[in-house]
C-alpha cells in the first residue's frame, strides 16, 4: 500500500530537521572560522581547508541517496546523520580550542570532526530532501521546498543571534558550552520532529517476498541519472551558482573583524542579519510565486535569475565597503546580500525539488544526491578559493581591503555567469500525469553542454 502524501504539518515537522541541521553547521562554518582567523591569528586557509574537506566528504551524497532509495526507508538515515553531525560539531569546537597549545593534535582532530560533519550533513540532508520529493504531491513541492529551507534559515538566524549574545565576552569555555548546547538541542529537536512522520514500511505482497527484485548496482544508477539531459545540465548550473554563493561564506566574518573591527559576538550577529535577509528573500519568492499564472517552473527560473543578478550587485557593494571601511553602512549591505541570496536559493531549490521526481521512479535519492554532490564540490572549492584569494593578495600587497575587494568582485562575476546559465534552462512545467519530464525535453532543455 502506497503511503499517504505528507500534509502541511508533516512538511513543517521535516522543516524542523533542516532547522536543527543549519543550527549546528552555522557554528562550524562561521563562528569557528572567525575564531581561528581573528582570535587565534591562524591563516584563513586553515578553516577554509577544513570546511572544504567537509564539503569534499559530501561527494558521497549520491551513495547516501542510493542507500535510502534501495532500503525504502529514509528515517534511519536522517536520524543517524544528525547524530554524527552533532558529535562532529562538538569535536570540531574542542579541536579548535586545542590548536593554540597543541596545534598538530588540534588539526588532526579537526580533520576527523569535519569528516563527521560532512558525512552527517550528507546522510541526513540528502535523505530528508528525498523523503520530501517522494511523499509530497507535485503541486506542493515548491511550497515544501520554501518551507523547509525557510525553517533552516530560521534555525541559523536564531542560533547565530543567540550564540552571538552568549559568546560575549568571548572565552574558550563559553564557546565550548555554547557549541555543546546547540548540538544537543538540535539533535533532540530533529529526533522528535522526524519520529513517526515516514510511518511504518509498507508490507510487500507475498509474491514479492518470495522473489524480491534484484537491486541495481550503484554505478548503473549513477550512469542512468547522468544520462538524463536536464538532470545533467541542472547539475552544471548548480555547480556554478553555488560556487558564487559559497565564496563569501568563510570570509564575511573575518572581513567584519579585520576591516570593521567587530568582536566575535558582533560578527556572529551580523551573520545572523545576513541570514535574516535570506529568510525574507525566501518568503518573498514563495509569496509572489503562489500568485503566478505562468507555471511554477517558469517563475522559479525568473526569480533565480533575479536573485543571481541581485547577489552580484550586493557583492559589488561589499567590494566598495572594503575600500571605504568603517564609514560604510555594512549592516544594510550584508542584509541586501542575504535577501538576494535567499531569492536565488529558494527558487533554485524549488526547481530541484520539482525535478527530483522526474525521470524513472525510485531514483529521487540518487538524483538529489547528484545535485547535492555538485553543490558540495562547489561549496568546498568556493569557500577555499575565497579564503585563499584573500590570503594571497594580503601576502603580496599587505592590503586587506584590496584583497576583499578583489575576491568580492570575482564572486560577483560568477553570479553573472550563473544568471546566464539559468536563463538557458528551459524548466517547462509538465502535467502531473506526464511519464517523464526528461523524456519530453531531450533536445531543447538548454544550450548548456554537460
Amino acid at each position: 500500500m502506497t503511503p499517504a502524501p505528507l500534509g502541511w504539518l508533516g512538511i513543517v515537522r521535516l522543516g524542523l530537521v533542516q532547522s536543527a541541521l543549519g543550527a549546528i553547521v552555522v557554528l562550524t562554518t562561521s563562528t569557528l572560522n572567525r575564531v581561528m582567523v581573528v582570535e587565534m591569528a591562524l591563516p584563513a586557509m586553515l578553516p577554509a581547508a577544513l570546511v572544504a574537506w567537509h564539503y569534499g566528504v559530501q561527494i558521497s551524497r549520491p551513495r547516501w541517496g542510493y542507500g535510502s532509495d534501495m532500503g525504502h526507508r529514509r528515517t534511519p538515515w536522517i536520524i543517524g546523520g544528525m547524530g554524527v553531525l552533532a558529535l562532529g560539531g562538538i569535536l570540531a569546537t574542542d579541536a579548535t580550542l586545542m590548536m593554540p597549545d597543541a596545534p598538530v593534535m588540534g588539526v588532526l582532530l579537526s580533520i576527523l570532526a569535519y569528516l563527521m560533519i560532512g558525512a552527517g550533513v550528507g546522510a541526513s540532508g540528502t535523505s530528508l530532501l528525498a523523503l520530501l520529493a517522494t511523499r509530497v504531491t507535485p503541486a506542493r513541492r515548491p511550497a515544501a521546498a520554501s518551507i523547509t529551507w525557510i525553517m533552516m534559515i530560521v534555525g541559523i538566524v536564531v542560533t547565530a543571534a543567540t550564540a552571538g549574545a552568549l559568546l560575549d565576552p568571548f572565552s574558550g569555555q563559553r564557546l565550548a558550552m555554547v557549541a555543546t548546547g546547540v548540538a544537543a538541542v538540535a539533535f533532540i529537536v530533529a529526533l522528535l520532529a522526524v519520529w513517526g512522520v515516514e510511518g511504518a514500511p509498507a508490507a510487500a505482497p507475498q509474491e514479492a517476498r518470495a522473489a524480491p527484485e534484484p537491486k541495481p548496482a550503484f554505478r548503473a544508477v549513477i550512469a542512468e541519472i547522468w544520462a538524463e539531459p536536464l538532470a545533467r545540465r541542472f547539475a552544471v548550473f548548480v555547480f556554478v551558482a553555488m560556487l558564487a554563493y559559497s565564496a563569501q561564506d568563510l570570509i564575511l566574518e573575518p572581513f567584519a573583524g579585520l576591516v570593521f573591527g567587530m568582536t566575535p559576538g558582533q560578527s556572529t550577529q551580523m551573520a545572523g542579519m545576513q541570514n535574516g535577509g535570506v529568510l525574507l528573500g525566501m518568503i518573498v519568492v514563495d509569496a509572489f510565486g503562489a500568485r503566478s499564472r505562468d507555471g511554477k517552473q517558469v517563475w522559479m527560473r525568473r526569480w533565480t535569475i533575479f536573485g543571481c543578478v541581485g547577489s552580484a550587485l550586493a557583492l559589488g557593494a561589499l567590494g566598495a565597503a572594503a575600500l571605504v571601511g568603517p564609514g560604510w553602512p555594512i549592516a544594510p549591505t550584508v542584509f541586501l546580500l542575504g535577501l538576494a541570496n535567499g531569492i536565488f536559493a529558494v527558487a533554485a531549490i524549488g526547481s530541484m525539488m520539482g525535478l527530483a521526481g522526474a525521470g524513472r521512479e525510485s531514483r529521487e535519492g540518487v538524483r538529489m544526491g547528484v545535485w547535492g554532490a555538485s553543490q558540495a564540490i562547489a561549496f568546498g572549492l568556493g569557500g577555499f578559493l575565497g579564503a585563499a584569494g584573500v590570503d594571497v593578495v594580503r601576502h603580496l600587497t599587505g592590503d586587506a581591503p584590496r584583497a576583499f575587494l578583489i575576491v568580492f568582485s570575482a564572486e560577483a562575476l560568477l553570479f553573472v555567469a550563473a544568471a546566464v546559465l539559468a536563463s538557458r534552462l528551459d524548466l517547462v512545467e509538465r502535467p502531473a500525469s506526464s511519464p517523464s519530464l526528461i523524456d519530453a525535453l531531450p533536445a531543447r532543455a538548454s544550450g548548456v553542454q554537460g
